[in-house]
């Protein structure tokens, strides 16, 4: 069964002349500031616009702001003083993510309804439990919560009941049995799972643990198959020409013109063909932006996934110890112990820099998670969080010792061996057979490079 946004009436129509800005307005280059309760700046923009719902003259307001991990948003609220009609919506004002991202929560707990979540409006939403979907682009973009996001369907479903039960009354009767179910669910009688698959990449679910790694929770990031992109409005790029001949580019740097991925400025992206000692050829690609000063780096490995699995573990016992050199690979997932931290598959991407490097991008990618910070923390996990970018710190500052994984299911992901071609004291390199979720999560189940063409024999 599927639900579409029927709970919205729509966008509040055409808008009329907007007011005066406030007073301290934001220059034009500052339009989208970190949202903040204490920034007495930040103030909505007010529109006279058309209420939809009795034709007479409503009150938009527009705030455009900028959240960690959800970039820059538009929040719109509108208002009629005639009829008491309102609305709400967000929409996402940054630009669509490389990978579309799939949340999988199982809610076991009350606890679990009052997770935050970010839903855009290209996010589907679903219970197979249920057997029940909500498409996408049915329901504007919404900040709410797991049972916000039931309570809005049920809303949805209820609202044209009294015209389905006056002309279709089986399937009125049929949609009120599934109302009650879905009532149920906000009580937790059961657990249940709830997907919210965004080929943009733009939807978030709430961490309750952070730092720590959520049970409950599984993030799956994709690539997104033409369909989606065109959902999206993305254009699918021309397949590469072939070239007669293979061009050397061990020796090259290869400059392309991009967008820069904070201010949208045309901008410059460096790629080099790289072989670092005693490993393989990654391929480095860098972009600097001359307008906002944005840098940004990323690393691809030049070869193909490795028959084993990689392990590394290092031992840190010397601040000399955080100049190492390390390659993580956007397959591998990072770990620290004595911390009781770990990073999953693909959140900071693919990395060519030192240890020290990739513990502040670390400390950063934590201490900035936007339902930690304002008015969306709270104290136990503000101590959490507080506590891990203390003893990060110490790490830092060589005040403690810990132990440093990398697990690379593709063996792709690289940490320097100051001892080479001797082994290291300090670090262990196990190389382990993939199990098949870890196959699958590489798509290597369904590649056959072998007699593939053994099953079209008969019909040719």
């Amino acid at each position: 069964m599927a639900v579409s946004g029927a709970v919205d009436p729509g966008p509040p129509a055409a808008a009329a002349a907007p007011s005066p800005a406030p007073a301290g307005a934001p220059a034009p280059e500052h339009l989208f500031r970190p949202i903040s309760a204490e920034d007495e700046e930040q103030q909505p923009t007010e529109i006279e616009s058309l209420c939809m719902n009795c034709y007479r003259n409503g009150t938009t307001r527009l705030l455009l702001t900028k959240i960690p991990f959800f970039r820059e948003i538009i929040v719109s609220s509108f208002s009629c003083e005639h009829c008491g009609w309102n609305n709400t919506e967000i929409q996402s004002a940054g630009r669509i993510q490389d990978q579309g991202v799939r949340y999988t929560l199982t809610v076991r707990a009350q606890e679990d309804m009052n997770r935050e979540v970010v839903k855009t409006d290209s996010a589907t939403t679903r219970i197979p439990e249920l057997d029940f979907e909500i498409p996408a682009f049915s329901q504007k973009g919404a900040l709410t919560t797991v049972e916000g996001l039931i309570s809005r369907a049920i809303s949805g479903l209820e609202q044209d009941q009294p015209a389905r039960r006056a002309n279709e009354e089986a399937v009125a009767k049929r949609i009120d049995e599934f109302i009650v179910k879905l009532k149920e669910l906000k009580q937790v009688a059961s657990p249940f799972t709830l997907i919210i698959d965004d080929p943009s990449g733009n939807s978030f679910v709430e961490n309750p643990h952070a730092p720590q790694k959520d049970h409950a929770l599984v993030v799956t990031h994709y690539n997104r198959t033409p369909q989606q992109e065109e959902m999206l409005g993305l254009q699918a790029e021309p397949p590469p020409e072939e070239k007669p001949e293979e061009e050397d580019l061990r020796n090259e740097v290869l400059q392309f013109n991009t967008n820069c991925p904070e201010c949208n400025a045309p901008a410059q992206t460096n790629m080099k063909l790289v072989q670092i000692p005693h490993f393989k050829e990654v391929i480095i690609m860098a972009t600097n932006c001359e307008n906002c000063g944005h840098r940004t780096n990323e690393v691809k490995s030049g070869g193909a996934v490795e028959p084993l699995g990689t392990k590394i573990t290092f031992h840190i016992t010397d601040p000399l110890d955080l100049t190492r050199d390390v390659l993580k690979s956007e397959t591998c997932s990072v770990e620290i112990p004595e911390l009781e931290f770990e990073l999953g598959m693909a959140v900071l991407g693919g990395k060519f820099t030192t240890l020290e490097g990739l513990l502040k991008d670390i400390q950063e990618l934590v201490t900035k998670n936007p339902f930690t910070l304002g008015d969306s923390s709270n104290p136990g996990q503000m101590e959490k969080l507080q506590e891990f970018s203390r003893k990060l710190d110490q790490i830092l500052q060589g005040d403690m010792k810990a132990h440093f994984i990398m697990n690379d299911p593709a063996g792709n992901s690289y940490f320097q061996n100051v001892y080479a071609p001797e082994d290291d004291p300090h670090m262990k390199v196990e190389h382990y057979e993939r199990t098949f979720a870890q196959n699958e999560d590489l798509g290597l189940n369904d590649m056959k490079t072998e007699d593939y063409e053994t099953g079209l024999a008969p019909q040719r």
